[in-house]
């Protein structure tokens, strides 16, 4: 009998998205998800961006030796663009 091959061979050295990449793409996706369920701000919104606020610290100290200069300046300009997006989201709606 011949042996099993997998049928998606892995690349050498690729071990799936960094985490930090994860943590940008979440913080887009809960923050999008936040700002089209109503056009008025209220509690819900806060506590998630706080939840979402805390589950950054933890992930960025958790996996700190990932996080170079370059990649901390992307994630800061990541947030910025959130700012940004906020305020035009908010503007719009109101």
């Amino acid at each position: 009998m011949e042996p099993r091959r997998e049928l998606f061979t892995r690349r050498r050295r690729h071990n799936n998205t960094p985490k930090y990449v994860l943590l940008i793409i979440a913080n887009y996706v809960v923050f999008c998800a936040l700002i089209t369920l109503d056009s008025k701000l209220n509690w819900f919104f806060f506590l998630t961006i706080g939840l979402l606020v805390v589950y950054n610290y933890f992930n960025i100290r958790r996996n700190i030796e990932e996080y170079t200069k370059p990649i901390v300046i992307s994630y800061i300009v990541s947030i910025i663009v959130l700012i940004i997006l906020f305020f035009l989201a908010h503007s719009q709606m109101a």
